[in-house]
């Protein structure tokens, strides 16, 4: 499914990445776990295609995606790869619906399809209530839970999460983690997972460890 090859990254003189091979199955759910600076965040970062490597490539079933360019490889991400933040990154002036049709709109779905397929997410996420509250107006939880709805709202195979749980309560990261493994089973996807929580690292089919740049432990 997602294949990297000899991927490394500097920042100046700061080498954070040595060279990463690692291959992750369809359906996957997959832990990223590191000290902080380790590499995580900006080894999701390349697989995303929200950055480029120094040197090395990254496949997506068998595709090469750094041949792609400008309009081609924003279209690629946006119906390929859903994110999910730590920090939820929702628009404060827009509800939860709309900010979960977004992406939709991005990927040219008209409004209606886009908001039916939105409003059929966050009733799965339990979050049918909530259709037209604005961020502000929601707990920690359900922002959470509507970032993962805006992540879905195109279908994507790939849906990579850095530090999802980070900024959450007990009750509502064990909820999201037991999310994560409900949203394979149900649409398929495979998740990649960039986090300090070893509790969530544990659930995770595989564990790949960074340290120094390099992967050192599966």
């Amino acid at each position: 499914m997602i294949k990297t090859s000899g991927i490394t990254k500097s920042y100046g003189d700061l080498k954070v990445l040595k060279g990463i091979d690692i291959q992750i199955n369809r359906g996957e759910v997959v832990a990223i776990v590191g000290a902080s600076g380790a590499g995580k965040t900006t080894l999701l970062q390349i697989i995303g295609t929200l950055d480029k490597p120094d040197n090395g490539t990254v496949f997506y079933d068998g595709t090469d995606i750094s041949r792609f360019r400008g309009k081609a490889l924003a279209s690629f991400r946006n119906n390929n790869i859903g994110f999910v933040f730590q920090f939820h990154q929702l628009l404060p002036e827009f509800t939860a619906l709309e900010n979960v049709c977004i992406p939709a709109y991005i990927s040219g779905k008209g409004k209606a399809e886009a908001e039916t397929r939105a409003s059929e997410l966050l009733a799965f996420l339990s979050l049918s209530d909530r259709l037209d509250h604005k961020p502000s107006e929601l707990s920690g939880g359900e922002q959470q839970r509507v970032a993962v709805a805006r992540a879905l709202v195109n279908n994507p195979s790939v849906i990579l999460a850095d530090e999802p749980s980070g900024n959450l309560d007990t009750e509502n990261k064990n909820e999201l983690h037991k999310l994560f493994f409900r949203l394979r089973d149900t649409f398929g996807q495979t998740i990649i997972i960039v986090t300090h929580d070893r509790q969530l690292a544990d659930m995770s089919d595989r564990i790949l460890q960074i340290r120094d740049g390099q992967i050192v432990d599966e």
